[in-house]
């Protein structure tokens, strides 16, 4: 059953926005949960394309040799925060430098050595780009959950790496044993 975590348990959760979600920012988005703490929350758009790059123009803008497969690997709107800033949202292996575990499938890492083995074609096998995050300072993200704004449920990889971009959504919803999403309320209570 769909619930709303404590603070400690959202580290490697989607937040699926609720219907209710207006923000453009995140309207129908699905956010992978980095990292969670007392003082705020880092999180990655998983489901926002940025349209017309690809890793290749990023690679081509930071001045770096890349091989001829970078053209055709998306980068992801991860979030309104400091959309400059590249992370990764990857599979094993998990040897890079500053990698963080999101749970014991998946990372995230933004150093240099990921990046030039991505450019070089040496990467992790499964792997997506993103600029930008999406951030929530101490208990913002607690309340938002509280206001109903978002569902929560594990992170499933085959969402993240192998189903595409625009059913990510509905597929996550349905991680909820919610089969139609138009069943869903925009207002909601808690218990």
């Amino acid at each position: 059953m769909p619930g709303h975590p404590d603070a400690t348990q959202l580290k490697g959760k989607f937040l699926v926005a609720s219907p209710a979600l207006e923000d453009p920012n995140f309207r129908r988005s699905v956010v992978c949960i980095c990292e969670h703490t007392d003082e705020g929350s880092f999180g990655l758009v998983i489901n926002r394309v940025y349209q017309g790059g690809s890793a290749a123009d990023v690679f081509t803008e930071l001045g770096m040799k890349h091989t001829r497969d970078c053209v055709d690997i998306p980068v992801y709107n991860g979030g309104p925060v400091s959309p400059g800033e590249l992370f990764f949202l990857h599979g094993p292996p998990f040897n890079w430098s500053g990698c963080r575990m999101v749970n014991s499938s998946l990372a995230v890492t933004n150093t240099v050595d990921l990046l030039e083995a991505v450019a070089a074609g040496n990467g992790p096998r499964d792997f997506l780009i993103f600029l930008g995050y999406s951030g929530w300072g101490p208990g913002q993200l607690e309340m938002e959950l509280v206001g109903n704004s978002w569902l929560t449920v594990p992170v499933d990889t085959g969402i993240v790496f192998n189903t595409p971009v625009e059913q990510r959504w509905d597929n996550a919803i349905k991680l909820m044993n919610i089969t139609d999403p138009a069943f869903l309320s925009g207002v909601s209570g808690n218990a």
